[in-house]
């Protein structure tokens, strides 16, 4: 922390803001957390750091969301997504950054394309409602998004754009969405923990950074829970489109 500039701290701040709020409400805002974080720290330096805060969003989402999950979806995709997981380790300890930050953009920006596709194909009407949840299927469809979120996730710290994909698609409410991903993310972050310490992530300088950083993720929660009542469904799905796409090319620059 000595050695941050304020800036840079100011960024670091707003990251752990946002990513408060992405647990509570609009989880495409999680992209950007990951975006700072990486502009401030080196590229896995800043996926370690930023674990142990998501942690702390997560446990704080499924507090108030608990009751909204849809147990039959996560554990459809749990498989697949440690599947993706455990690819994700054997790429980090491997991998060029550059090659890993493109290689998701890509994939989560042809998602996004495809549901866009989908959408005009079927001439869907703008509705207040988002349709009532559909079966997640278990076949590729919810191997290829557990897949690709369990490898994002492990990654960068980037398994929230397939996550919301896969529940938009679905044809979840808002709180079914927010309550089913608390859960998702809060048993797979604490899986991914070991790992990324294993792979030496996680710095004893950055649990230091993080315990000052935690209250912003908590007043970004409480942040986000207030603004999520006042947010109605089409709004609330273009949102989860247009931030995961932002996050899609971010991480292809």
């Amino acid at each position: 922390m000595t050695g941050l500039g304020a800036i840079s701290l100011g960024t670091l701040v707003l990251a752990a803001l946002l990513a408060g709020v992405s647990k509570t409400a609009v989880s495409g805002v999680g992209a950007l957390s990951v975006a700072l974080f990486a502009a401030v720290l080196p590229a896995k330096e800043s996926t370690g750091a930023l674990l142990p805060l998501l942690l702390v969003g997560d446990a704080l989402a499924v507090r108030a969301y608990r009751r909204h999950a849809n147990w039959h979806a996560l554990l459809r995709l749990l498989p697949s997504v440690a599947a993706g997981i455990l690819l994700g380790v054997a790429f980090v300890a491997r991998a060029d950054d550059t090659a890993v930050r493109r290689t998701i953009g890509a994939l989560l920006l042809t998602m996004v394309l495809h549901h866009l596709w989908q959408r005009v194909r079927e001439r869907r009407v703008p509705s207040p409602h988002l349709p009532s949840p559909r079966p997640p299927s278990p076949h590729p469809r919810a191997l290829l998004f557990g897949l690709v979120a369990g490898f994002a996730t492990m990654v960068a710290n980037a398994g929230g754009p397939a996550m919301s994909l896969y529940l938009l698609t679905s044809g979840f409410s808002v709180p079914g969405f927010l309550g089913t991903g608390a859960w998702f993310f809060l048993i797979v972050n604490a899986v991914k923990l070991p790992f990324s310490a294993g792979l030496g992530l996680i710095a004893p300088g950055a649990l230091a950074l993080d315990a000052a950083l935690a209250p912003a993720v908590i007043a970004g929660a409480a942040l986000g829970r207030a603004c999520v009542q006042r947010i109605d469904q089409a709004l609330f799905a273009r949102l989860v489109l247009a931030f995961t796409a932002l996050s899609s090319l971010n991480l292809l620059i």
